[in-house]
């Protein structure tokens, strides 16, 4: 009698429940992929080849194949809380064994490095002392907590280094005549009938202790040549004599339409041992602090005096308080005096074919040779998705089509119980016959 019809299908539906119900129970696991059971006929094999007449002998599991759609992506409010949008894995290591993952639930450990909730270490590229991502081999995360270093205004990175001011010099002013003080003829003291104009911002010595640079703006009585106006430029820092500070030129020229002679750049030295001593101080930075004062840009126009753009480079040491992670993958910390740089890189891993990799639980999968080689990038490179930071992408199980699924299995389980007891009734007719 064919039992084995019937009991194949028990098997085969009661395997496919178990697939149905492992995705419903992971319908709220972050990163969980969905699994979808596989079936296929039974033919006994003959030597003498198949006939019209063949009957099979029921049906088995083919294979469990897991769907890598992607999941709905939802915010959080950890911003170590990433999520993929599109191909690739998390790539994870843990004492040195590789592992790669679609759950972006990460936080920092005691150590600072960037794990998930087993304690498996998030890879990337890392970032040298300056920012700069080196893209080698990928290393654990390792986040610096440290403080920022401070830098000094005019030793910055990039094509932007000293003090930058685009102000606008009121050309109705009328000339200021200078009287210097007794026994002192040689100091300009900023009384307020001796200058038309001033404004001030923090520059920052070498240990980033922030010092006040005042500076005034004096109209004279010389003419250019061609007509327009000159300027005198007195600066002081922390209000101490101008003496400590020493300025490459002193004049700023405009000609008769308003716009600056010249590059208008200034070289300030600034005595920081001096301003010390007239405050009564002690500070061991370098001494002294030089940069360039750009005035590029102002202008001598019939209106109010104004600072369009006053802005330096330097700054003073930060605490972390912050990161980021940029959908390329970089790590941006940010920093308590503003300022942000590179801590890393997360990368992604692909493979060409994702159904060969072996699930060891725990949102992981293992690279197998049915899988190939992991191909490792950058995100947004290649086929690799993008990342999204504070946020999580759900288990792709659609709840409903499981539901109607499960109908499904469970009916077909019950019919193949059917077809079994079917058989056994005639086979009762059977024993039964005199």
């Amino acid at each position: 009698m064919s039992f084995q019809q019937g009991l194949s299908g028990l098997n085969a539906a009661a395997k496919g429940l178990d697939v149905t119900g492992n995705n419903i129970a992971n319908a709220n696991t972050v990163g969980f992929k969905s699994s979808v059971t596989h079936f296929a006929d039974v033919y006994a094999n003959s030597l003498a080849g198949s006939g019209a007449s063949q009957v099979g002998i029921g049906t088995t599991t083919s294979a469990v194949q897991q769907s890598f759609t992607q999941g709905n992506i939802t915010t959080t409010n950890n911003p170590l809380d990433i999520s993929i949008n599109g191909g690739g894995f998390y790539r994870m290591s843990t004492n040195g064994t590789v592992t790669y993952s679609r759950s972006g639930q990460f936080h920092l450990d005691k150590n600072g490095y960037i794990v998930d909730d087993r304690a498996r270490v998030l890879t990337g590229y890392p970032a040298d002392a300056t920012g700069t991502i080196v893209q080698s081999s990928p290393v654990d995360l390792q986040l610096d907590s440290g403080d920022q270093p401070p830098v000094a205004t005019g030793a910055g990175v990039g094509t932007f280094q000293g003090v930058k001011a685009n102000v606008n010099l009121d050309s109705r002013a009328t000339v200021t005549t200078w009287t210097a003080a007794p026994g002192a003829a040689t100091v300009w003291s900023p009384d307020p009938s001796d200058y038309n104009w001033s404004t001030a911002l923090s520059v920052y010595d070498s240990l980033g202790n922030a010092h006040t640079l005042s500076l005034y703006a004096v109209k004279t009585a010389v003419v250019p040549a061609g007509g327009g106006a000159e300027w005198q430029i007195h600066a002081n820092v922390d209000g101490t004599s101008d003496l400590n500070v020493t300025l490459t030129t002193s004049t700023l020229t405009f000609n008769t339409s308003g716009t600056l002679v010249g590059t208008g750049v200034v070289g300030v030295s600034i005595n920081l041992a001096d301003v010390m001593a007239d405050l009564g101080g002690v500070n061991s930075a370098g001494s002294p602090l030089a940069f360039n004062l750009d005035f590029a840009g102002s202008s001598q126009y019939g209106s109010p005096f104004g600072a369009n753009r006053l802005e330096q480079d330097g700054y003073t040491s930060g605490r972390l308080t912050g990161v980021s992670v940029a959908g390329d993958g970089t790590i941006r910390g940010n920093y308590s005096n503003g300022q942000a740089r590179d801590l890393g890189q997360v990368v992604l891993a692909g493979f060409t074919n994702p159904n060969g990799l072996v699930s060891l639980g725990g949102n992981q999968w293992s690279e197998t040779a049915a899988s190939g080689a992991a191909l490792v990038g950058a995100p947004g490179s290649a086929s690799l998705g993008v990342l999204q930071s504070a946020a999580i992408e759900e288990s792709n199980t659609d709840l409903t089509a499981e539901l109607v699924n499960m109908i499904t299995q469970q009916r077909n389980y019950q019919a193949n119980a059917q077809s079994i007891k079917t058989q056994d009734q005639i086979l009762q007719t059977l024993v039964n016959l005199r």
